[in-house]
């Protein structure tokens, strides 16, 4: 049995988005992870804005294993950046470092520039919501 009853909302006729989800459908207990920025254990930043995502996504998951929860278990996502030039200049290695740490689940997203973080480093921050599906019961 998966553990993983999601499904996917994708109007008809619409075209699939590439990279995130329009909609999700999810039942379970829900998880509200706080933005996580691309801040390591040691507290730096790396330089690079796709360096900061991979670090900002390995943050999200080390708080929803808190709940054990898995990647596939996000359902939505908002990443506020400090600069949509830098994303998009970087969007092939912040593809990968997704990949890497997300593998191929594509959460509903939403991105958005802002003007800045309240870190003075921070390129990036991202909070998410992750909901676990009930198991049922044999």
């Amino acid at each position: 049995m998966s553990l993983t009853r999601f499904q996917i909302l994708q109007p008809q006729g619409w075209p699939r988005p590439r990279g995130y989800s329009n909609g999700v459908l999810a039942q379970g207990r829900q998880i509200f992870i706080a933005g996580q920025g691309g801040r390591d254990a040691d507290g730096h930043f790396a330089p690079r804005l796709a360096d900061q995502v991979k670090q900002s996504l390995e943050n999200v998951l080390a708080v929803l294993a808190e709940a054990d929860g898995r990647p596939e278990h996000v359902v939505r996502m908002t990443w506020y950046l400090t600069s949509r030039a830098e994303y998009l200049a970087e969007l092939k290695e912040i593809g990968v470092a997704y990949g890497a740490v997300m593998g191929k689940h594509f959460p509903a997203m939403t991105a958005v520039q802002v003007a800045a973080l309240i870190e003075a480093h921070a390129k990036v921050e991202i909070e998410a919501t992750a909901v676990i599906p009930d198991v049922a019961t044999s």
